[in-house]
């Protein structure tokens, strides 16, 4: 169905016995403003409908779907929270235009309202098996591991690196990575702005000066646009499961699904810290084996010589994340200094040296 013919279906059953007088598309800039002025583009082209009631009185509405581009509209989620938003916000605002249907593009062209939605939902298959959080836990209750745990890290190591494909068109959508990174409710500021007043271990000063160094790598890694390649986003032992020994689904993908590799990295690293914080001899023989094997192992499969260099503000972000206790309330205030103190080592140092987190576990 094209558009004309699907957009004149929908009208009707809007408004039953209206006649269609007209659809024809609105510029960017309608002519309110002109010379230097004059706006070159916006966020949509919109089209304007009039239609004739069954007295004579015309009604005149407008269509609105929201263009892609680099301003924070590149994913089509963004679009779609823009077309909520909007509906919501439209009909709170006095004189504003007001909202009359919100809806999709079916993929046979078909439009489907859904003004009477609440909350969108997503249904997905169902992945049999165990998260990887249960074998984080085994190996720090353990102490030690053992040759599944090796193999099922080799497993996952070989997987992001066969997944960090390098993806075309990498400029904007590299740089909003970074932006949702340091900028975004999901990323440091977001994170930092969850932590409760008077955390131990995290005190409003530290978080903002943590925050503040990493607002600085904004400037330094927008320009390492070749480093784009498809990610999973929420690479932690959460969204991993385990069917055997190898075999494993993931979870919850995040983002877009695309950034830097080290974004994946760091955020399952860091998890290996954690657990070896509540969990005393757990490091040497046991954690501190796997984060040790999964920088070197990862490196080993794919060439990378400057992820290292770039890892230290992505670290400092899921530090910040496991240390909120909005997520792990049980974590104490000695074991949240160490891990932000290494995560401050790392952005002092511009580097991430696995190494260095052998001096959280003296």
């Amino acid at each position: 169905m094209g558009f004309d013919a699907a957009l004149k279906a929908h009208l009707q059953r809007l408004y039953p016995g209206h006649e269609i007088v007209a659809v024809e598309p609105l510029a960017p800039d309608t002519g309110a403003t002109k010379g230097s002025t004059a706006k070159a583009a916006g966020y949509g082209l919109p089209v304007r409908i009039r239609l004739a009631e069954p007295g004579g009185a015309e009604l005149e509405l407008v269509w609105h779907v929201a263009s892609a581009n680099e301003f924070g509209h590149d994913r089509r989620a963004d679009r779609a929270a823009a077309a909520f938003q909007s509906f919501d916000d439209f009909q709170l605002i006095p004189r504003h235009v007001q909202p009359v249907d919100l809806g999709v593009i079916a993929r046979d062209g078909a439009l489907r309202s859904v003004r009477d939605a609440d909350e969108m939902y997503v249904i997905t298959t169902f992945a049999r098996g165990t998260i990887y959080a249960d074998d984080l836990r085994a190996i720090a209750a353990a102490g030690r591991v053992g040759p599944r745990d090796l193999a099922r890290l080799d497993t996952l190591a070989a997987y992001l690196a066969e997944l960090h494909t390098p993806l075309p068109e990498p400029a904007h959508r590299y740089r909003r990575a970074i932006r949702d990174l340091v900028g975004s409710g999901e990323g440091i500021f977001g994170i930092v702005d969850g932590y409760p007043d008077d955390v131990p271990g995290a005190s409003a000063s530290r978080l903002r000066a943590i925050e503040e160094r990493c607002a600085t790598w904004r400037w330094r890694l927008r320009d390492h646009e070749p480093r784009l390649v498809r990610t999973h986003g929420d690479f932690h032992p959460f969204n991993i499961v385990f069917a055997d020994d190898t075999e494993l689904a993931l979870l919850d993908a995040s983002r877009g699904s695309c950034g830097d590799a080290v974004d994946d990295l760091t955020a399952l690293a860091v998890n290996f810290v954690l657990f070896a914080l509540g969990a005393p001899g757990a490091w040497d023989e046991g954690l501190g084996v796997l984060w040790r094997r999964w920088w070197a192992g990862y490196l080993s499969l794919r060439d990378d010589p400057a992820l290292l260099a770039v890892a230290p503000p992505f670290f400092a972000w899921r530090a910040l994340v496991v240390a909120n206790p909005r997520f792990y309330p049980q974590l104490g205030g000695r074991e949240r200094d160490r891990l932000l103190a290494l995560a401050e080592t790392f952005l002092d140092e511009e580097v991430l040296t696995p190494e260095r987190a052998e001096e959280v576990f003296p």
